[in-house]
């Protein structure tokens, strides 16, 4: 998911990527670390947020669409100063299928508790004021949000969507990808041979084996099962310096559920 490294007292957590990706990647790379190649458009909410860089743009970090004009993503991938894009109905980076949707970015909302300084102090997420309102299609649709506070049991199904790095250090995938990540309870993701204290309960985990996140499925969304329905309950915040799939360093999600009082303030 990210890119340079942050350290805190008991980690090194890897942040968001923000350097130019090229758009002609290989095509026999995947992405999420495992996982495999999604069906296209089967998960209709997953944006790709894109910056600008000379005449072109490049994806950097995922998102939700969780309002025909508003895009859920992580504070840490829009807290620099540049121009944003945000890529709705896509699946494959480097060709166009005609289903895609490209909408500005008018106003980029942050939590205002965010430091940048430290993203295991939590307040990872922010909301993205669209250019113009989408269109609701079979390949675009909004994503559905759990109720304020809710936390879901250790194991819960959940999968990871996104366009990050197949590896450590790999390639972007230029298809999107899914991983299957069972829900870590805050109990275990806490314990001091897991993430330890670096865990706050504003904070999800997922997976912790040989699928995980990586660099640029950051701000993508945590698709949990729910009464046969997904719901978002992460948002890709940080995974460990040591690598993106490390033993017992599940890959880290903001917790939606604790954010929904703020969201709504913004969006209303």
């Amino acid at each position: 998911m990210l890119r340079f490294l942050l350290f805190t007292g008991l980690a090194a957590l890897v942040l968001a990527e923000l350097e130019p990706q090229p758009r002609y990647l290989e095509d026999d790379f995947e992405r999420v670390v495992g996982g495999e190649v999604a069906r296209p458009n089967s998960w209709p909410w997953q944006i790709s947020l894109q910056y600008q860089s000379g005449s072109r743009y490049y994806h950097t970090c995922g998102g939700t669409l969780i309002r025909r004009g508003w895009v859920m993503t992580a504070a840490h991938c829009v807290d620099s100063q540049r121009t944003w894009r945000v890529v709705l109905g896509e699946h494959d980076l480097n060709s166009d299928s005609g289903r895609e949707q490209i909408k500005g970015v008018s106003r980029v909302y942050i939590h205002p508790k965010w430091n940048s300084y430290n993203v295991a102090y939590g307040y990872d997420v922010a909301l993205l004021r669209l250019s113009s309102e989408a269109t609701l299609n079979t390949y675009v649709q909004l994503g559905s949000l759990p109720p304020s506070g809710q936390v879901l049991p250790h194991n819960n199904n959940c999968y990871i969507t996104g366009w990050g790095r197949t590896s450590t250090g790999g390639s972007l995938s230029p298809q999107l990808k899914q991983a299957y990540l069972p829900l870590v309870s805050h109990e275990v993701c806490s314990r001091s041979d897991w993430w330890g204290s670096t865990i706050k309960n504003t904070m999800v985990c997922g997976g912790g084996g040989s699928d995980s996140g990586c660099n640029g499925d950051s701000g993508g969304p945590l698709n949990c099962m729910v009464s046969n329905k997904y719901y978002v309950h992460g948002i890709a915040s940080f995974v460990s310096g040591s690598g993106c799939n490390a033993y017992k360093k599940p890959t880290v999600f903001t917790r939606v559920s604790a954010y929904i009082q703020w969201m709504d303030s913004i969006m209303n």
